[in-house]
């Protein structure tokens, strides 16, 4: 067991003080803190802290993966950590994105890499061969847009803004009320030449507009938060096309320990809020707008998912104690879990591989057994196979903390 010193990522959609503030660091922050990694990707590792020296979390597996993994997760993911845990913090919407399966995502590697495209060129859709499953867990109340709304759900959303220049399209998706009918409406829009997006968006927030101040009322409000999200998307993206393709979303807001998995072709865009994130060990992204960065319509065409559904609100069920609840996802690469540990108490983990312990609120005494670590809010710790039990103390007051290890 050693502590973990998590890697900062500085985006424009970041928090130049939740971060700061959860780690105990000075606020503001001098750029916006959006990620703290912890975990073993190439792109930004964690650091081991040992005594006065530090060592990436990457280079430590690299040299002994079966000590480190486990020899059956070594076998299997090829001596990589087939996780990686992250801390979020959004003041901004994130971009509209989505992420390619397991073999989608070893072909468009594949194929990035026969072009010789650099793998840091903003142009590559593909920087590593693996796919992203993510489960998101809100710390605060959290906002997000995920997945495509039942098409009947989105003509009545239409219907309520009341916008003659919708209404071709509103027609498209009551003759044809599934993937289909989606997939063509989402095309159109995010193809849509210039002049015509720019001529189209202000009569959407006008819709937005009137509907918030006149109709919402008789309706009792069905849609306000899909109105409101659309004239913010607006007003931070102008000229946007993601801002029309957000209209077919499911709007989600998360209560803490409240979670949403994402799952292969899944369109979203995380909008604000604080969360632990935790994917497979990929940073495969295809972008679908809000964002200044690269979109590349066609292949996001190709790897996403229109069939519509709800989506599915995951709270966390109880497996190592009473006090220690698991998120259920289908992913193979990961598991989390989380424990409120109130104070005086203590949860313990019988776990049989690799995890990665994140305090978010209080502090905990981790002991595995030949050794004792405080963990502060904010601050991680890794745990090797070798030895990977663990008890979590709390005595200094209520503590959370959460559990990341392979599925």
């Amino acid at each position: 067991m050693q502590p973990l010193l998590g890697a900062v990522r500085s985006y424009a959609w970041g928090s130049r003080t939740v971060l700061a503030a959860l780690q105990g660091r000075p606020v503001p922050s001098e750029h916006p803190e959006a990620e703290i990694w912890l975990g073993a990707h190439p792109a930004d590792p964690a650091m081991i802290a040992d005594g006065t020296s530090t060592r990436s979390l990457l280079s430590v597996i690299d040299e002994n993966p079966a000590f480190e993994l486990g020899a059956d997760t070594s076998a299997t993911y090829q001596g990589r950590l087939p996780f990686l845990l992250k801390l979020l913090a959004a003041d901004e919407p994130l971009s509209l994105q989505a992420h390619p399966s397991a073999t989608q995502a070893a072909e468009g590697f594949a194929r990035e890499e026969s072009a010789r495209i650099p793998i840091d060129s903003s142009l590559r859709n593909y920087r590593d061969a693996s796919h992203k499953p993510e489960l998101i867990v809100a710390l605060t109340e959290f906002h997000a847009l995920a997945g495509f709304r039942c098409p009947r759900r989105t003509v009545e959303f239409i219907d309520a803004l009341n916008v003659d220049a919708l209404s071709g399209y509103r027609s498209l998706l009551a003759d044809q009320p599934d993937d289909a009918g989606l997939r063509t409406v989402f095309t159109s829009w995010i193809t849509l030449p210039g002049p015509a997006l720019d001529a189209l968006l202000p009569l959407v927030a006008d819709g937005c507009i009137e509907y918030l101040s006149t109709r919402a009322q008789s309706d009792g409000g069905e849609f306000v938060a899909e109105a409101r999200t659309l004239l913010e998307l607006g007003e931070s993206y102008p000229g946007d096309a993601g801002v029309l393709a957000a209209l077919l979303l499911n709007r989600v807001t998360l209560t803490p320990g409240q979670g949403i998995f994402l799952d292969a072709g899944n369109l979203h865009a995380y909008l604000t809020g604080t969360g632990v994130e935790i994917m497979a060990n990929s940073d495969n992204v295809l972008r679908g707008g809000l964002t200044t960065k690269h979109v590349d319509v066609p292949e996001l065409l190709r790897i996403l998912d229109f069939r519509p559904a709800e989506v599915r609100i995951l709270e966390a069920k109880p497996d190592m104690t009473d006090t220690v609840a698991g998120y259920e996802t289908p992913a193979p690469e990961f598991a989390l879990s989380r424990a409120l540990v109130s104070d005086g108490s203590s949860v313990k983990s019988d776990s049989d591989g690799p995890s990665i312990v994140l305090c978010t609120k209080g502090r905990v005494v981790v002991d595995d057994g030949d050794r004792e670590l405080v963990l502060e809010q904010g601050s991680a710790v890794w745990i090797s196979a070798a030895d990977p039990a663990f008890t979590a103390a709390a005595r200094w007051g209520d503590a959370e903390i959460f559990v990341a290890t392979v599925g």
